[in-house]
């Protein structure tokens, strides 16, 4: 009986590390070869992801004469390269964007806020949004919630005001009310409070 067959091999203590390739691997594709094919080699350009199967002597020959720009011409090789330092993506000079509809965006037209921080997150808004897009959404028309549109109706603001003019106005309108200003007359003490009311909603509400 012959103990080299299969059977025997697979309850072997320990196996033989050779039988055990080939049966686990290809056969080696060197010609003439018939060794395990254990270490896979790329087969070359314009065939991405297919590789040959050499055992260790042979990978080794193969990959020292490896050449992946083999009949390329030197400009070409040169231009791969060149490509290759920005992952052969696309790119354009700085401050240009070829895929804009608009206007080119110069660097002007980003500013960052005087009082931005580090703590204040994006430097630049949004990642950048330029002036002019700012002023456009600024030249929309101001939509404020009923309670607000309400309070500024009470400091008799209209709802575009900012919060300079509401804070300017409800200054304004406390000294006018006030009853040291009126030598003590307290007539006008209710119209002060809803004053002071509508202001502590505004300014609940973040706009001033």
């Amino acid at each position: 009986m012959k103990f080299d067959n299969d059977i025997f091999e697979r309850i072997r203590i320990k196996p033989d590390p050779e039988l055990l390739a080939k049966r686990t691997f290809p056969t080696c594709d060197w010609e003439g070869c018939d060794a395990a094919g254990t270490h896979p080699a790329p087969k070359g350009r314009a065939r991405e992801g297919e590789y040959h199967h050499f055992c260790i002597d042979h990978v080794r020959l193969y990959n020292k004469a490896y050449n992946y720009f083999s009949g390329l011409a030197d400009d070409t090789v040169a231009a791969f390269h060149k490509d290759a330092m920005t992952g052969h993506r696309p790119t354009w000079a700085m401050g240009s964007n070829p895929d804009a509809s608009g206007p080119r965006t110069r660097a002007e037209d980003f500013e960052i806020p005087r009082n931005w921080s580090r703590r204040s997150g994006d430097p630049r808004i949004q990642f950048g949004r330029a002036a002019r897009f700012r002023a456009e959404f600024r030249a929309q028309p101001v939509r404020r919630k009923p309670l607000e549109k309400k309070a500024l109706d009470t400091l008799g603001l209209p709802e575009a005001a900012d919060a300079q003019a509401i804070r300017a106005r409800y200054k304004d309108l406390v000294k006018r009310h006030h009853p040291d200003a009126n030598g003590g007359d307290r007539s006008s003490e209710g119209r002060l409070q809803e004053i002071i009311q509508a202001y502590k909603l505004l300014r609940t509400a973040g706009l001033c």
